[in-house]
């Protein structure tokens, strides 16, 4: 005997914000693939601006079937110059019905067919949607990862009149934001950071101003660089979260210096691992970190419609 009645409609709801349940499907949601992808098929900035009301240039779009929750989209239109950029995942319960192309087809309306589009891992999936969807690649973003156990790394040598202490929050906020803005210029996602960015990540259970390191001229107490790392403690994982230095600053040895500061600082804490994101073209920064023991780890692509 067959059940031959209809399969419920898909609806999607497409939102400026979530409310607290919305907010709180989607995160179970995530977990649940996660477990099941090995990471996370949404960005930590985009797992932020799940909470906290309305934000600019941000929507959320839900795909639900039967009431339940199958599907979730984030699309963040803040780049003045770049298209914008979406995160899509489908639940691991209700993969292979399409819902994945139903939430890339949505995003590609929203977008007016000017979209990027982040496929976390690069698994056969996501490539295999990207391809049903017209996108091509064009962005490699490395994961790479080095032992901490038994760390052996020079002394780090700072520029002449430079010195390095913790981030006091608040009092440093403003200038910290600037540094940052300087820095990363170029890279649309970090270098967009606003003070409610920063607050989100405060208020976060790993923040820890002991392991955010500022560089500083000793003369005037003006910032020159950073080193922010971050604890994953479920994984026992270190991060060197962003290292940043202001492009006068730049030359001097002071970003590697500052690498090894926040090296130091996550194998004193006992985790056995760190590891860090960069862009796979950025060629000066990938030379860095092998010098520096780190090998890559998996991979984050990009893909986005033809310009």
């Amino acid at each position: 005997m067959t059940d031959d009645r209809p399969a419920p409609p898909r609806k999607l709801d497409n939102v400026d914000h979530l409310t607290a349940a919305q907010a709180r499907e989607a995160l179970e949601l995530l977990g649940a693939a996660a477990r099941t992808d090995g990471q996370q098929a949404v960005s930590e900035q985009g797992r932020l601006q799940l909470r906290g009301g309305p934000r600019e240039g941000v929507r959320h779009l839900l795909l639900s079937v039967g009431g339940e929750l199958v599907g979730y989209a984030q699309l963040e239109d803040t780049d003045p110059v770049e298209a914008p950029a979406a995160e899509l995942v489908v639940h691991p319960g209700h993969r292979g019905h399409g819902h994945g192309r139903a939430l890339g087809s949505a995003l590609l309306a929203e977008s007016g067919r000017r979209l990027r589009v982040w496929a976390h891992g690069g698994h056969s999936a996501a490539r295999h949607l990207a391809q049903v969807l017209g996108l091509t690649l064009f962005r490699e973003l490395r994961q790479m990862r080095r032992p901490l156990a038994g760390l052996e790394l020079p002394d780090p040598v700072l520029p002449e009149g430079v010195r390095v202490r913790a981030f006091v929050p608040g009092a440093d906020d403003a200038a910290w934001l600037a540094v940052n803005a300087e820095a990363f210029a170029h890279h649309p996602e970090q270098g967009s950071l606003t003070q409610r960015d920063l607050d989100d990540r405060k208020a976060e259970p790993w923040f820890d101003p002991a392991g955010f390191f500022l560089a500083e001229r000793e003369a005037d107490g003006e910032l020159v660089g950073f080193h922010w790392t971050k604890v994953h403690a479920q994984e026992r994982l270190g991060e060197v979260y962003v290292v940043g230095v202001r492009p006068g600053a730049q030359g001097g040895g002071l970003g590697k210096a500052l690498t090894t500061v926040g090296l130091r600082h996550l194998a004193a804490a006992g985790l056995p691992t760190a590891m860090l994101y960069v862009d796979a073209d950025n060629k000066a920064a990938v030379s860095v970190y092998e010098r520096l023991g780190f090998v890559t780890h998996e991979t984050d692509l990009m893909y986005r419609t033809e310009s």
